[in-house]
């Protein structure tokens, strides 16, 4: 026997499944076998005092899941950090513990009562003692972890679970003598199972597979060279043996069915104590401040669903609920991340939603200098769509030419630090660019129950919907289009060929015409087929009055791509008399500025076509800066880089067939970005007639 190794256990006297509160439990209410379980138990008892010193806490009427001492506490020395266990179920224990630890003279530390851990269910040592993998995500929270590590002395890596089947750490992952680990890699998210790679040797790590995993081969006790544990694959069992263990089976089915086997069945009491080393815990925290309609808007919801399914945890410090219903709501709230790293990518996404950093959390922004031409500093921050503010030598500056996946370029002025936009391609040396997600926030509109009143853009709802009425959408955006030319605004227009196979682009050229639009974007292909359809009656070989091919049609883009490259231009064919009719027609006889974005694909092009892609997106980003709104028409490549170039407040509107390309193009993150599927044709010709209906000028409500 190994006298300086001792375990906790309770006799299960009163255990039975008399609740549900983990999957293991569904469907096995009462189905547990008393005499079973009672012999299981006792034959896991006796292996253990054959290798131990097994100590006894009295089993307590009421509390069946008292047998499961490994969620009595966490043990270390004579220090105890006791459960705070997550389920009313199970919160009974918790003073029938406190008394056993206190009478054997240990320290019992206790977590506040809203911060549940389970024990040394979920929190595991070392088996060398060089640190504690504790877990978080079902029983136990992230915030526990902190003091852990102080009352304990000890370095503190935090596992984040993902499989409800492994609620607890201990029913997937096991650390074994000489710095083994057997694990279930399934069980944890992306960044765990990095962490555990990075601590464990690839040699040292015994991975199981999923059957071994659901019959609890992890969920075991080692004590030096041995495993104990419910059952192993002929496969895990020689992996063990081959790794210089002894593996001892002992069926614990009974107590499989309220999710428990061989390790939640004790609590080892005695845990190797490293003197040299001391309490760290890469823990990350900040607290944020919300304001806005979070309730009735789905902010606070989607707010702490972030920072949980990021991997982190929150703690609500403070909620004001707007008293009317015009009212904002405020809320101030800590947020928790196993590393700075974690923590870094879950405040880049609540910054997208508008949180800041509350006031006192207020910190300067991290920046690094450009390393080379062209490139950034890795971990740059991506901006958004809204309106962005970086905190510069306690200040916060505006940041200018918002856009979307770009970086934030610094450069420094005697009338004091400027703050941009800028692609990486054009960042400079001397430049610095803010890194991480300290020291940023994004300003978003505050939205208000009676703000949709008719002069306003009444459909903000970042919505897509095929069902309802298409000439309901016609009639608002016809209005919007209305109300922004009678008050000299700028409406963008990115169309695809489309608008020309479906008889839209004589409705575009009356929008052109009738001063609806300002710019014109789109690619090689618009231009061509418009032209195509002016010159010859056909897009794509079709006649567009009798919607038949015609013979040899195949071949009429190129004779009209070979005809204005030889005006020279299709302004040149416009004054040549060449071109009389059509969308590019209006664009030069209206003096709209057009921009076409070539590609690989491309006939021709037509000489007008900008096959340089950085100098073609330099033009479309210098015709958007200013714009009201944007019409995106059947074009999701030429839509998407605008969608990126758009801050927020332009109102965009997306047209086209395909639900899904609508969905991708309107979901963008703002509330003035929506959806119409339908046929580009179709809806040009209601817009259009839409239009003419409109006889007075746009009066603003004042």
């Amino acid at each position: 026997m190994t006298d300086q190794i001792r375990f906790l256990m309770c006799d299960p006297e009163h255990y039975d499944v008399d609740y549900v509160i983990n999957p293991w439990m569904e469907g096995n209410i009462h189905k547990s076998s008393r005499s079973i379980a009672v012999e299981q138990w006792n034959k896991l008892h006796h292996i253990i005092k054959e290798h131990a010193i097994v100590e006894l806490v009295k089993p307590e009427q009421g509390w069946p899941d008292m047998v499961f001492t490994a969620n009595a506490g966490l043990v270390l020395g004579k220090t105890v950090v006791l459960s705070r266990f997550y389920h009313p179920e199970r919160q009974g224990e918790e003073p029938h513990f406190k008394t056993w630890f206190e009478s054997q003279g240990f320290t019992v530390h206790e977590l506040p009562k809203d911060v549940p851990f389970e024990g040394a269910g979920d929190a595991l040592f070392d088996r060398e003692g060089r640190w504690l993998w504790a877990g978080y995500g079902f029983r136990s929270e992230l915030e526990a972890h902190p003091a852990i590590a102080e009352w304990l002395d000890v370095e503190v890596l935090s596992l984040r679970l993902m499989d409800e089947r492994f609620y607890h750490l201990d029913t997937c992952f096991c650390p074994l003598s000489g710095g083994y680990l057997l694990y279930y890699p399934p069980a944890f998210d992306g960044y765990s199972n990095r962490l555990i790679e990075m601590r464990v040797p690839a040699e040292k790590r015994i991975a199981i597979s999923e059957p071994d995993a659901v019959t609890f081969a992890c969920n075991a006790v080692n004590i030096n060279d041995i495993v104990i544990l419910n059952k192993a694959s002929q496969d895990l069992r020689n992996r063990l043996e081959t790794s210089g263990f002894r593996v001892i089976e002992t069926p614990l089915t009974e107590f499989l069915k309220a999710g428990g086997a061989s390790k939640c069945l004790t609590l080892r009491i005695t845990e190797p104590v490293r003197t040299e080393l001391h309490a760290t815990t890469q823990i990350d925290t900040r607290t944020i401040q919300m304001v806005g309609h979070l309730l009735d808007a789905g902010l606070m919801n989607r707010a702490l669903d972030l920072i949980v399914d990021g991997g982190g945890s929150f703690k609500v410090l403070n909620f004001n609920l707007g008293e009317q219903r015009q009212s904002p709501s405020e809320a101030d709230v800590k947020v928790s991340a196993p590393s700075a790293e974690v923590l870094d990518d879950i405040m880049s996404q609540l910054i997208d939603l508008g949180a800041i950093p509350a006031s006192e959390d207020e910190e300067e922004s991290r920046r690094e200098p450009v390393p080379q031409p062209g490139t950034a500093p890795d971990d740059f921050y991506v901006s958004t769509i809204y309106p962005t503010e970086v905190r510069i030598q306690d200040t916060w500056v505006k940041v200018q030419k918002q856009r979307m996946d770009a970086s934030i370029a610094v450069t420094y002025t005697e009338e004091g630090p400027v703050a941009q936009c800028k692609l990486i391609r054009d960042l400079a040396i001397g430049e610095d660019v803010i890194v991480g997600t300290r020291g940023i926030r994004t300003l978003h509109k505050v939205e208000t129950r009676d703000q949709k009143a008719p002069q306003e853009f009444s459909f903000m709802s970042g919505g897509v919907s095929s069902e309802r009425r298409v000439e309901l959408m016609v009639e608002q955006v016809a209005w919007e289009l209305r109300h922004i030319r009678d008050q000299g605004g700028k409406v963008v227009v990115t169309a695809g060929p489309v608008v020309i196979h479906t008889g839209g682009g004589q409705h575009l050229a009356t929008l052109i015409r009738e001063g609806y639009v300002q710019v014109l974007l789109g690619g090689n292909a618009i231009a061509v087929h418009d032209i195509e359809q002016a010159l010859m009656g056909t897009s794509l070989g079709v006649d567009m009055n009798q919607g038949v091919a015609v013979q040899g049609g195949h071949r009429h883009h190129l004779k009209v791509i070979n005809k204005i490259r030889r005006c020279g231009s299709i302004a040149q064919a416009v004054e040549s008399g060449v071109l009389t009719k059509g969308v590019m027609y209006e664009c030069v006889q209206n003096q709209v500025p057009f921009v076409l974005a070539g590609s690989i694909r491309d006939d021709g092009p037509l000489p007008d076509t900008q096959m340089d892609m950085i100098a073609a997106q330099q033009e479309y980003a210098q015709l958007l800066q200013g714009a009201d709104m944007v019409l995106m028409l059947s074009s999701m490549l030429h839509s998407i880089g605008v969608g990126n170039m758009t801050p927020a407040g332009v109102k965009m509107v997306c047209v086209d067939i395909s639900p899904a390309v609508v969905t991708k193009l309107s979901d963008r993150g703002s509330l003035e970005s929506i959806g119409v599927v339908t046929d580009v044709g179709l809806f040009l010709s209601l817009l259009v007639n839409q239009l003419h209906k409109l006889t007075t000028v746009y009066q603003t409500v004042s």
